[in-house]
């Protein structure tokens, strides 16, 4: 097999296994100290300077190439776009966390291509496959088996929870929806690079509102967890999956991908020890299974004719929350 080719597949399994961690991190820190306010507005401000840097780089890159940066008019909406798919969705994710499982939050959350199927139908008028139907059936279906099976412990704050990070699913999946144009026209380097700045100073922002101070001190064992999620769970796999991708094609690193919730739950399980029974085995699975066979429909789809659903591919895709 072409050296290449492997390395690719490395670097985008390297990528979906960090991003797997952030779970891990974030339940940890709540451990020490609930706050996910400044946990989330911690991650940012550790995260934003590698942001800015690429961002700097790709207005650079423009200037040697004597191509012009986009307009104002772009910039804004990349902004507006960003605060919906990374403001809004973190901190409704970050809240989620307080109230449910590390294995919980990673398989609503990766539910997410299925909500940008259904906004894309909605709102886009995309076309909506049985097969694709069908993949969200068994996804949703095991989701309510795994939602079932936490229900009788979490009781309440398991539907607070539950709910929460399907709003963080829905906003990102509006996020990717919204973003393809924006990212066809200013390359998904600097978009993503003005996405998250942007929706960095806003979660700092964030923090200061609610909490009425300027301080964002912690524990040491709460800034290095929120510094970990920062970089080892947000920096450094955007980076790998992006070199993933430069030697793989779109649809395999999205197949990849599927990895992660199963690396959540190791962890969740070995680090956190969160109970995993035959129940959470078996709706994990479903979600699992469903969203593999969209992801397999979509990238046939997509082989012959542009994607139906409306959506970024992956490779165009920004980092994942």
């Amino acid at each position: 097999m072409n050296q290449h080719r492997v390395m690719g597949y490395i670097y985008a399994a390297s990528g979906a296994a960090l991003f797997s961690t952030k779970a891990i991190f974030i339940k940890l820190a709540y451990m020490e100290q609930t706050n996910a306010a400044l946990m989330l507005a911690l991650r940012m401000a550790i995260s934003l300077p590698f942001f800015v840097g690429v961002g700097v780089y790709a207005v650079i890159k423009l200037r040697r190439e004597e191509r012009s940066l986009p307009s104002l008019d772009m910039f804004i909406r990349a902004i507006l776009v960003g605060f919906v798919g990374y403001y809004i969705s973190s901190q409704l994710d970050f809240a989620g966390l307080i109230f449910i499982s590390a294995q919980l939050e990673r398989l609503v959350l990766f539910t997410y291509p299925i909500f940008v199927m259904f906004l894309g139908w909605l709102f886009f008028k995309a076309r909506i496959t049985w097969l694709s139907v069908l993949a969200a059936a068994i996804t949703y279906a095991g989701l309510v088996v795994v939602f079932l099976s936490a229900l009788p412990t979490g009781g309440r704050n398991t539907i607070i929870g539950t709910v929460l990070v399907l709003g963080c699913a829905i906003t990102f999946a509006a996020y990717q929806l919204f973003a393809k144009k924006l990212i066809s026209n200013m390359g998904s380097m600097l978009f993503t690079s003005i996405a998250l700045s942007a929706s960095g100073v806003a979660c700092m922002a964030h923090y200061i509102v609610v909490s009425r101070s300027f301080d964002f001190s912690s524990s040491p064992r709460f800034f290095w967890l929120s510094a970990g999620t920062a970089i080892f769970a947000t920096v450094i796999p955007s980076f790998l999956v992006n070199a993933g991708l430069s030697r793989t094609t779109p649809q395999t690193t999205s197949m990849i991908a599927t990895i992660s919730p199963l690396i959540t739950i190791a962890l969740a399980v070995w680090i956190l020890g969160e109970p995993f029974t035959l129940a959470d085995a078996m709706g994990s699975a479903m979600v699992i299974a469903g969203v593999s066979l969209y992801a397999w429909a979509d990238s046939r789809r997509s082989q012959g004719t542009s994607s139906a659903l409306g959506a970024p591919s992956p490779k165009e895709k920004g980092v994942i929350i």
